[in-house]
């Protein structure tokens, strides 16, 4: 072998790849950025619960998943992780966010937080700019080196004066524009549909907005006091004035918020309306997503479904009859420990469009209904024993959930029906 020409013994060796561990300092640092980005300021809880986890961990401390719970949401010590599936699902939304964080507005920085999938302690490591197995730039660099050298300087020279700068510079340009092409046909053509886009993909079909209405709770207030509604005593009377256009329900907001939200991410117009503001022509013309329909005149639209809630009682119905499932220990401040839902999808013969509706027998169930419809992970667990085409079926859930410290837990699916 000629002296000029570099043999691989003489190539650099690689350098040992294993991470060094990362100083606590820059942990809290790299914490901090993470939780001032745009993928974490919209969710005060996803922040509570990775600050949580992360300084357990540097301090040493054990992470379990009852340890979070009482830690970042407040629960009781030894309440029932079995049926209060609150951590499992923050953490997955965690992960996302993470991984949005570092595709994104952190895809530059030197450390990695990261929240393996099935763990609540995090892992922290230095960020790789290449992938296992690949080579690191500079030895990339050597590599092309090292090859160049096997050919002649003629023969370089003559491969150089045979292509013009501007047709390299072209070529350049036409490949990275065909793969660009071919990564995103690839990714919409082989990427596997989630359970939410199949849920949704009946009432996305149309072009239209998608209406988003919530309806006007009914609401007492003491004619007696004049002015806006404001924190008031016992009025001295029972003279009451009943406002149907004033109020809103909380749980019915969040719901909304909630539905509308995945509906901008999705990319899908939509529109939304209060009250009486909705009318069945609007019904006619496109999908809808009614909120809260068991005290409003959304129980016009429901009516032969299977499940409704009967408005009188307050409580589901199973083909007209009665059941047991409404909230038993409802108080007169409508604070509750346990509340039922129904959620519903289903073509209306009436409109001639798709409709989904969402409500609970008291603002908790409508909150953790909307919760469920939005999240991919409680929605997989909740049509776990579908039956086969449910994605073109029309369908009906009636959910069950507690209620801790005025908040829904996840809800767990008691009887469905599908046609």
């Amino acid at each position: 072998m000629s002296d000029d020409v570099p043999s691989v013994a003489k190539t650099p060796a690689l350098q040992d790849l294993t991470p060094e561990p990362i100083a606590a300092a820059a942990v809290r640092v790299q914490l901090r950025r993470i939780l001032e980005s745009p993928e974490f300021r919209s969710s005060k809880r996803c922040q509570d619960f990775l600050d949580f986890v992360v300084e357990q961990t540097l301090a040493g401390l054990p992470l379990k998943e009852r340890t979070v719970g009482a830690g970042v949401f407040g629960r009781d010590a030894s309440y029932d992780t079995n049926e209060d599936g609150i951590v499992r699902i923050k953490a997955s939304e965690v992960r996302k966010r993470l991984g949005l964080y570092y595709a994104g507005s952190g895809k530059r920085d030197e450390v990695v937080i990261d929240l393996p999938v099935g763990h609540y302690v995090p892992s922290f490591s230095p960020a790789r700019r290449s992938g296992p197995g690949q080579l690191s730039p500079p030895l990339i660099e050597d590599s092309v080196a090292l090859s160049t050298t096997r050919h002649s300087e003629e023969q370089i020279f003559a491969a150089r004066r045979a292509r013009s700068p501007w047709w390299r510079l072209a070529g350049t340009f036409g490949l990275l524009f065909a793969l660009a092409v071919l990564t995103v046909v690839g990714w919409r053509v082989y990427r596997p549909p989630s359970v939410l886009d199949e849920f949704w993909e009946p009432v996305l079909r149309s072009r239209d907005p998608i209406i988003v209405a919530t309806s006007y709770a009914p609401v007492y207030y003491p004619s007696s006091f004049l002015g806006p509604p404001r924190a008031v005593g016992t009025p001295p009377n029972n003279d009451f004035v009943l406002l149907t256009d004033q109020y809103v329900g909380g749980g019915d907001l969040i719901a909304a918020a909630r539905i509308s939200g995945m509906l901008s991410h999705m990319g899908h117009p939509y529109a939304t309306r209060v009250g009486n503001a909705v009318t069945f022509e609007d019904l006619r013309s496109s999908p809808a997503v009614l909120i809260g329909y068991s005290s409003t005149h959304w129980e016009d639209v429901t009516r032969g479904f299977r499940f409704f809630i009967d408005p009188d009682r307050g409580a589901i119905n199973d083909n007209g009859k009665a059941t047991d499932w409404y909230p038993h220990h409802l108080g007169s401040d409508f604070h509750t420990d346990e509340d039922y839902a129904i959620l519903s999808r289903a073509f209306n013969p009436q409109t001639h469009t798709m409709i989904v509706l969402v409500s609970g027998c008291t603002q908790y169930g409508t909150e953790a209904a909307a919760e469920l419809v939005t999240d991919p992970d409680l929605l997989a667990e909740a049509l776990r024993g579908a039956p086969g085409g449910w994605q073109q079926k029309n369908l009906q859930l009636v959910l069950h959930m507690k209620v801790i410290a005025n908040a829904p837990a996840s809800p767990q699916v008691i009887a469905s029906h599908y046609w």
